[in-house]
């Protein structure tokens, strides 16, 4: 229950803020955005119809259509999502008013709030809900993957939108979606971003002692072999904090300065075991 409080809490904080960067920032300069929020900043322009209105009313239509995708809790999530959303863009939109003349920077703070905002629900476990399930749609019946297919329902809503706003609007909007996607995988990963290294060294029990002792952290040894000398390697794998790479390089390379190593970024990690610093 106190989880669940959590996280209304966060979909609510996070659709406000959502609101007031479309109110407050985009919509005010003429802006547009990708997604179903393009297409109804779009009918607003056009028709002067209601962000609030058209957003409900376009999501909840999908999300009738494509339910089955989804598990019962990202629906009841989904649900609250659309609703509060909507709710707050409705309710700012009559005192929402250009904080900035300053295209670039309206730009700037129409990605950032709504990232932010839309990072906080995901966060908490809901979804955008329209673009999120026509992806889905796509996924099912013409193969394509998730991020493919919000990537083109993206530029086709941003590159219908140039008819509407014009080309050089449409080309701040692009900067709003990319500041926004930035800021949402900074809110849903946070500051402590990790990555996963693979160490391949000739003196594998000597870099991980060294590595144990300076750094305090524990290794998984993996079994390797060589495909080309068909030699049995030792191949060391620690996950650390990014801003620990540079302690760990130089520990690796004082240690052996011929070891092949390979960084990967981590976008998720499980487990307790693997959240000790």
């Amino acid at each position: 229950m106190k989880k669940t409080l959590k996280d209304m809490l966060l979909i609510l904080i996070g659709a406000f803020i959502f609101a007031v960067g479309v109110n407050y920032f985009t919509i005010p300069n003429r802006l547009s955005e990708g997604g179903i929020l393009g297409i109804t900043i779009i009918t607003h322009y056009l028709f002067d119809w209601s962000p609030g209105v058209v957003n409900f009313v376009l999501n909840v239509l999908l999300l009738a259509i494509g339910y089955k995708f989804f598990e019962k809790r990202t629906i009841v999530y989904t649900l609250i999502t659309i609703a509060a959303s909507s709710g707050f863009l409705y309710l700012t939109e009559d005192i929402g008013h250009r904080l900035t003349k300053d295209t670039l920077l309206a730009a700037i703070f129409a990605g950032l709030l709504v990232g932010v905002g839309l990072g906080l629900i995901f966060r908490a476990g809901g979804t955008s809900g329209g673009s999120t399930i026509i992806a889905r749609l796509a996924n099912q019946f013409l193969g394509w993957s998730i991020g493919k297919a919000m990537l083109i329902i993206d530029i086709l809503v941003v590159g219908g939108s140039i008819f509407i706003i014009g080309l050089e609007k449409a080309m701040y909007t692009l900067l709003i979606v990319y500041i926004g996607a930035k800021a949402i995988d900074f809110i849903v990963e946070g500051l402590d971003e990790r990555v996963a290294v693979l160490i391949i060294s000739n003196s594998p029990e000597l870099v991980l002692a060294n590595i144990t002792n300076k750094m305090s952290r524990g290794l998984t040894v993996l079994d390797g072999r060589g495909g080309y000398t068909g030699q049995n390697k030792d191949v060391l794998y620690i996950v650390i904090n990014k801003q620990e790479i540079v302690q760990l390089k130089n520990i690796i390379n004082d240690t052996d300065e011929n070891a092949y190593v390979t960084v990967h970024n981590v976008h998720e990690m499980m487990g307790k075991g693997y959240k000790s610093s």
